[in-house]
């Protein structure tokens, strides 16, 4: 079977003229999994007994044409609940624990037919660049085993560049959907801050976290949005914004001719590997062959968006984290005295060393006395950096960019400076201090690494980025190239 390389629309396609079952299917996907993943290492958890059973009523009940995501599997990150499937964060203080309710996009896709197959690795409570901060293993990049797949979602990316499930969902709170796409040649929405319900994410930095979807293509991309989008009474910051059908505009007729396009001259700026520079002013020129203009811009105060991000997300995840306690639920340090040992013990032998840098960050930014001089601070640098991207984008239709510095590094190379690490995400953080649209897609390569390109827009205007970047990736083949991976069908 050649399914790996077909579209979402094609897959539903086959499944409704027969020509294969959901359960052929599903069956076939953890069969890939078991081959590929050994070399990969993307998935902490596989559901088969329930995924087939799931895929079998499916068959039974029959698939229509009025569900177009019905059969198709798909791999969740672990740091979305799941009812009776283990939900870890890839932490060791939630190691066994099991929701008892579904968290609202899984929910969605449950509604939509679509069949979980497993969980996918990630940095600790999403707090990483690299899938190097997982309690439990190291996911590589599908492309080179010896460099990093990005993060922190880097387990669903490899797991849909390396051809073992169609469709991923990611979390991005700093980048963490576009920079593991760009890692691996594949394609990633950040949404609008509000556009999907985070309830039943495992809340990292709650004025930046963000659900959505990893695919191969920009089409299936923006099918996965529509399913998953829309107002949630659970979730008060989620917006009653309609949603559009936002595959459909996406047509032989689609057309990026008239538009103006931003290029921050601060996205090319020095420290910027020369090949992804050469790739974006590439993709530059494509656009104004397609009928685009692209004027240079500035988003003067960009730079100082990884430090206001890292003091906003660092207390905010402080706040949040601060309920593992080992009371309730997760981890509790067996060799115990006292409460004061249960709280101390059982967060100090819990939680890896990138979390509680990140809560004693966080903690200290809160604190009396130094509120005003960091978090305070912080908090109006961000809106500044709001008011340059509005500035930008009230003349153009959109900001294009890289989605990082450089192309996957090996791994072990940066996780020991974090401060390294940090700036690898410097492009993407003042898309979510801004809480805009952020699409990541392939624009070409680095000595056979994929490099990213990020189209960044206006709020709830995820139409636009998904028009310009089909038009670019039905004008380019970079979409077409997939690791050389064995074990793929």
């Amino acid at each position: 079977m050649d399914y790996f390389k077909q579209d979402l629309a094609s897959l539903h396609a086959d499944l409704v003229a027969k020509k294969m079952s959901a359960k052929e299917l599903t069956q076939a996907t953890f069969e890939n999994i078991k081959a590929t993943d050994p070399k990969i290492d993307a998935f902490l958890h596989l559901n088969e007994d329930q995924a087939l059973a799931q895929a079998d009523a499916l068959d039974q009940a029959g698939i229509t044409d009025d569900q177009p995501l019905a059969g198709i599997p798909l791999a969740l990150k672990d740091n979305l609940v799941t009812k009776d499937e283990p939900t870890t964060a890839a932490s060791k203080i939630l190691e066994n624990f099991t929701p008892v309710y579904d968290a609202t996009v899984v929910s969605k896709l449950a509604a939509a037919k679509m069949v979980p197959v497993g969980k996918t690795n990630l940095d600790e409570f999403a707090m990483g660049g690299s899938t190097e901060n997982s309690a439990f293993k190291t996911t590589k990049n599908a492309w080179d085993q010896t460099k990093v797949p990005g993060g922190s979602s880097g387990g669903s990316a490899a797991a849909v560049a390396a051809g073992m499930v169609p469709v991923a969902l990611g979390t991005d709170t700093g980048g963490s959907i576009r920079q593991p796409a760009s890692f691996n040649g594949i394609v990633g929405m950040k949404p609008t801050y509000g556009r999907v319900s985070r309830w039943g994410l495992i809340a990292f930095g709650s004025s930046f976290d963000a659900i959505g979807p990893m695919t191969r293509s920009v089409k299936d991309n923006a099918m996965m949005l529509s399913a998953i989008a829309g107002h949630d009474d659970h979730d008060l910051t989620s917006s009653d914004k309609a949603v559009p059908n936002f595959a459909a505009d996406l047509t032989a007729a689609t057309s990026v001719k008239g538009m103006r396009i931003g290029l921050p001259k601060e996205f090319l700026a020095d420290g910027i590997n020369d090949d992804v520079k050469q790739a974006i002013l590439a993709a530059a020129d494509t656009y104004r062959k397609l009928g685009a203009t692209v004027d240079e811009v500035s988003l003067p105060h960009n730079k100082y968006g990884v430090a206001a991000y890292y003091i906003i997300a660092s207390s905010e995840a402080s706040s949040n984290l601060q309920r593992f306690d080992g009371i309730r639920y997760g981890y509790r340090a067996k060799d115990v005295k006292n409460l004061e040992d249960v709280y101390v013990k059982s967060r100090s032998e819990g939680f890896g060393a990138e979390v509680k840098r990140r809560i004693m960050l966080g903690t200290f930014s809160l604190s009396a006395g130094f509120y005003d001089a960091y978090f305070l601070k912080a908090a109006k640098v961000r809106t500044v950096i709001l008011n340059d991207f509005k500035a930008i984008l009230k003349d153009h239709d959109f900001i294009m960019g890289p989605v990082a510095p450089t192309p996957a590094f090996n791994i072990g190379a940066e996780i020991a400076d974090p401060l390294t690490m940090y700036m690898n995400d410097i492009l993407t953080i003042p898309v979510n201090l801004a809480g805009l649209p952020g699409l990541s897609l392939p624009a070409g390569f680095s000595n056979g690494l994929p490099v990213g390109m990020q189209l960044i827009g206006r709020p709830f205007d995820e139409s636009t980025l998904y028009k310009a970047g089909y038009a670019f990736e039905q004008n380019t083949e970079f979409h077409t190239k997939v690791p050389a991976l064995g074990g793929q069908n």
